[in-house]
């Protein structure tokens, strides 16, 4: 220890911390040697505590760290590449990759030299990959899946000013849909309420609670809302039932919201009453007579549908965590949104929603 302290070369680290240990078997208290070595307490202790644990081992810093290493295009194309790829396609038995996991095959496969688990995450995110819930996903297969989605994103171009609508086509575009079954039932949600564990005042009040519900017999009400993409604004009504004279019903009011020489364009799905069949051509007939284009989505691709997004919307602000006890409460609870939603088309929270809800 002597020999370190007297000799004039090394480094100053070491020197520092075998002063502080000879100081310390020397008798002086702690608060001393902080005066002396112009250091705190605290170090101190941990320089004599690493001592007793390591020797002179603990004497000498172990440098790390410095600037990360920096990876080549290929080597980023590569590790994107493999992190997006399945265990199971390199021969592996895992499900999945984690960080540990993926910087080793990596290493094992030559792609890296070496690479930090955190280093990996902040490489994949700079990349634009992060860990994601897998989401389920039904692929159609209308026959006609490419024409109507072509002719859906057409009349969305032309609603976002992407296109110059041509000579008989509308010049108005609707994304409408049913919203439903309502049922009156507890919805699940968020809402602000005292911690509880160890933090939590003994006196405080029981948390509110979603009630049971074994029988629902108040029926249920189905929401008819039509989304005008040029105007940002949302339609609705509440109806007992949903069939094709209410679906009608409902077109016949969005038609009336415009002159009659206006064409528009009425986006929805191939709910069957939105058809027009053999049986009953009600819708087409309809349509022709006033100036209207029904344009449906393909089979089993709903999320082209502009409102999907709006109910997301809905059911965010209006229904969750909510409990009403009938359905004209229910029913004025999403009136309100519909009017409040409309004086605030720019409402950042709604556009984060809409936004993180929106495929087409």
């Amino acid at each position: 220890m002597l020999r370190i302290i007297r000799r004039g070369t090394g480094s100053v680290v070491t020197w520092r911390r075998a002063q502080m240990v000879l100081l310390s078997a020397q008798g002086m208290p702690v608060t001393k040697i902080a005066e002396v070595t112009f250091t705190s307490d605290d170090r101190v202790r941990d320089v004599i505590h690493n001592f007793n644990t390591d020797g002179f081992d603990s004497l000498y810093p172990k440098y790390k760290g410095g600037r990360p290493k920096t990876f080549t295009l290929p080597e980023r194309r590569e590790i994107k590449k493999i992190a997006k790829s399945r265990p199971a396609e390199h021969g592996l038995p895992f499900s999945t990759w984690s960080l540990a996991k993926l910087a080793d095959f990596l290493v094992a496969e030559g792609v890296v030299d070496d690479i930090s688990h955190e280093g990996l995450r902040i490489m994949l995110r700079e990349e634009g990959v992060s860990f994601q819930r897998m989401k389920t996903w039904k692929t159609s297969r209308d026959p006609d899946y490419a024409t109507k989605k072509a002719r859906v994103e057409h009349l969305y171009a032309i609603a976002d000013g992407d296109v110059i609508p041509e000579e008989g086509e509308p010049e108005v575009i609707f994304c409408m849909d049913e919203f439903g079954p309502l049922n009156l039932q507890p919805h699940p949600g968020r809402h602000w309420a005292e911690r509880g564990g160890r933090h939590k005042d003994p006196d405080r009040e029981p948390r509110p609670r979603r009630r049971a519900t074994y029988t629902r017999p108040h029926g249920v009400r189905h929401l008819f809302a039509a989304y005008d993409l040029a105007k940002d604004q949302l339609y609705g009504h509440i109806k007992k039932t949903k069939n094709r004279s209410k679906f009608l019903e409902f077109c016949r009011y969005l038609r009336s919201l415009h002159p009659r020489d206006v064409r528009i364009a009425i986006v929805c799905d191939n709910y069957s009453p939105h058809l027009t069949t053999k049986r009953c051509q009600r819708v087409g007939t309809w349509a022709a007579a006033n100036n209207v284009e029904i344009a449906y989505t393909p089979t089993n691709s709903s999320w082209l549908n502009r409102i999907e997004a709006q109910f997301t919307a809905l059911r965010y602000f209006a229904l969750d965590g909510t409990d009403h006890a009938s359905h004209k409460e229910q029913g004025s609870m999403i009136r309100r949104y519909v009017i409040w939603r409309n004086k605030h088309a720019a409402d950042n929270r709604l556009r984060e929603v809409v936004n993180r809800a929106n495929v087409a």
